[in-house]
């Protein structure tokens, strides 16, 4: 678990920060990914409270980014050992007691690509010292690369089990491509998956598996659900 914390050397702090860059996800597909993430983690981990996860928000760590109007944060991450039960609008690094995110996925397209991979990689490496760095490209199911700090110093390329999968240490999870249906849109979905393979599910997911291994016992009992 990558315990980030790191003195910002700011003598006058910046107030009246941006929160929103009123720029939608790439495409709709983007959203969805996002939101997948986020909801599955979050049900996954329903009865803690030491963390946050975030999406498409700033992310403050320096008033040196504040000055230059370098503003953009990831399109997903999750901050750990902090105060879950708080409302953010943006990860402001100073009011946080300098924590920085533990893991970062930014979801590329053709147009951000190169700078997911170079620009926002070295800023994710050097500044903020994120322990896991993972990047994917929603329409592109073989596009999905990941990164884990060494030493806190530099990043390590992760190499995917069998099943093509990159572990992320941070969360004790690994990442994989799902083939699937989401929000009635197909594709193949970056989802999180536990030690033992099982797919992390969002909570509407879990409910529909259980409604169904239920109507599956009645019917071997001779019962038929619709009819209850």
């Amino acid at each position: 678990m990558n315990n980030t914390t790191m003195s910002l050397g700011i003598e006058k702090l910046p107030t009246n920060l941006i929160t929103d860059d009123g720029e939608p996800m790439e495409s709709n597909n983007h959203r969805i990914s996002m939101n997948l993430l986020i909801q599955s983690l979050k049900y996954h981990w329903r009865d803690r409270q030491d963390f946050f996860v975030g999406g498409n928000m700033f992310v403050y760590y320096s008033a040196n980014q504040v000055k230059n109007q370098d503003f953009k944060g990831p399109d997903f991450f999750v901050v750990l050992d902090v105060d879950g039960t708080i409302n953010r609008d943006a990860w402001i690094a100073w009011e946080e007691d300098s924590r920085l995110p533990d893991v970062v996925i930014e979801l590329m397209s053709p147009s951000t690509a190169e700078i997911d991979l170079t620009t926002k990689k070295d800023i994710y490496e050097r500044k903020l010292k994120t322990q896991d760095y993972f990047v994917y490209d929603p329409n592109n199911a073989t596009s999905l690369r990941g990164w884990t700090l060494i030493n806190r110093r530099r990043y390590k390329p992760l190499n995917p089990n069998d099943q093509g999968r990159l572990y992320c240490q941070s969360l004790d999870l690994w990442l994989g491509v799902w083939q699937g249906k989401i929000e009635n849109t197909q594709g193949n979905w970056l989802r999180f998956f536990d030690a033992d393979g099982n797919l992390v599910l969002m909570g509407d997911e879990a409910e529909t598996q259980r409604a169904e291994r239920l109507a599956a016992k009645l019917r071997e009992l001779g019962i038929n659900p619709d009819e209850i």
